[in-house]
């Protein structure tokens, strides 16, 4: 039982070290990129899912609004 224990911290510690000395890298930033998204251009239109979500909500209002009503 002994040697499982010593085996088992050697083990943790090997793997520890390990995963400490391959966290000494320096850093690197990113390079310059295009600045950002072109003006008038969009990517993602949210009119449609925004509308569909306004309707949605306005029926289950009215839903509920007659359900408490019948009450």
């Amino acid at each position: 039982m002994n040697y499982i224990v010593s085996t088992l911290r050697f083990s943790v510690a090997a793997a520890g070290l390990s995963l400490l000395s391959s966290q000494w890298q320096p850093a690197q930033a990113q390079g310059p990129g295009t600045g950002g998204p072109r003006p008038g251009v969009t990517t993602a239109p949210i009119d449609g899912g925004v509308s569909l979500l306004l309707a949605a909500g306005a029926a289950y209002g009215l839903k509920r609004l007659r359900q408490n009503r019948r009450r």
